[in-house]
């Protein structure tokens, strides 16, 4: 009997069409920041189109991991080496979940390390979600991955369950020890919804052993969120 395939996801219109949206903020001679993701890869690709027809010129990307970088380069988008050697003009990116404040979650494709370096780089930084991503409060949704390095990690997790989590070690869809780029580990926290997402990402921030965490506060520049309706912007100045 052969295998079932997988289902279609019910929201990939949803997150070509904020991709798209996202794609009209990209100029010529631009430094872009290329995301990960189920719906940032749709906005690597739609780079890479115009790029062909001719529409984009003179531009160069970064990706925010292994996986999208080969995608680029596959499609033969300029890529920066990693170094990094100049600041990037605008990412596109997708986030796990996101808050009024625009605040956001990251992290579930295992690259938020890279993520948010290049978040860090960047003068703009355009989210593109659809609507299910939209949340009251961090961590309603989604948990909160954590990397962690391989050494001690047990430690991490201690001292995460410390502070309210419900850690679970990721692993891969074969059931083996899932690896980031880096080689390190990622612990998704389950906290419920996160009171203080600031407070909380700074303590995070301080502990040795824990590499970086999934918690994205003030990065956002727009958020672009696609609807059943339509496109809707949110941008920081309105929160």
């Amino acid at each position: 009997m052969s295998a079932t395939p997988p289902s279609p996801d019910p929201y990939a219109d949803l997150k070509q069409a904020a991709a798209e949206h996202a794609v009209g903020f990209v100029q010529s001679g631009m430094v872009i920041g290329l995301g990960t993701g189920s719906t940032a890869i749709f906005a690597t690709r739609l780079i890479a189109a115009r790029l062909r027809e001719g529409q984009l010129r003179d531009l160069v990307a970064i990706a925010t991991s292994r996986a999208t970088h080969d995608e680029a380069a596959r499609l033969e988008i300029p890529l920066l080496a990693d170094e990094m050697a100049r600041d990037i003009d605008l990412t596109i990116d997708g986030a796990d979940e996101v808050d009024p404040a625009l605040n956001l979650i990251k992290g579930g494709g295992g690259a938020l390390l890279r993520e948010k370096l290049v978040a860090e780089a960047s003068s703009r930084e355009i989210i593109v979600v659809d609507y299910t991503k939209l949340s009251p409060r961090l961590g309603t949704n989604h948990s909160l991955p954590v990397e962690v390095i391989p050494f001690a990690w047990q430690s991490q997790a201690r001292f995460l369950r410390s502070l309210g989590a419900r850690p679970t070690k990721r692993r891969t869809a074969g059931g083996g020890e899932y690896r980031t780029d880096q080689g390190n580990l990622i612990l998704d926290c389950d906290f419920g919804p996160i009171e203080e997402p600031a407070a909380l990402g700074a303590l995070l921030d301080h502990r040795a052993g824990i590499m970086e965490h999934g918690l994205f506060i003030g990065r956002a520049s727009m958020v672009v969120v696609a609807r059943p309706e339509g496109i809707e912007e949110l941008t920081a100045s309105r929160t």
